[in-house]
């Protein structure tokens, strides 16, 4: 098993930034990609980025240009850097770790979420 444990969340204004961080621990031997969805009320989860072992990424368009996932491989932790935050950025973001395969993501674990709230 692999537990995700997610930080960095909060309340900020539009413009502002904010770090996420998604630790993990357990039997990570074999997770090769860490990614980031997020979910708004009302919404489906959708990814938001995502990173392999050899950092290869990937962002959803709305979010190109203005957040940035990186990882320390050596803590076994995934960052998301938020600048220029938007009221519609406002979710509960949420961890996964799994593998990319033939250009596709697979996720087999799932962190509990932390909530990211963009004022206007």
């Amino acid at each position: 098993q692999v537990q995700l444990v997610e930080s960095g969340g909060g309340l900020v204004q539009a413009g502002e930034s904010l770090r996420l961080s998604c630790a993990a621990s357990g039997s990570i031997f074999g997770i090769t990609a860490m990614g980031w969805y997020r979910q708004a009320p009302g919404k489906q989860r959708g990814l938001v980025a995502a990173i392999t072992n050899v950092d290869n990424t990937d962002y959803t368009d709305s979010v190109k240009g203005r957040f940035t996932i990186s990882r320390d491989s050596a803590k076994n932790i995934v960052y998301l850097q938020m600048n220029s935050l938007k009221p519609e950025d406002t979710a509960v973001y949420i961890c996964a770790a799994g593998r990319r395969y033939l250009g596709h993501w697979f996720w087999d674990y799932w962190g509990q979420g932390t909530q990211v709230t963009v004022s206007s």
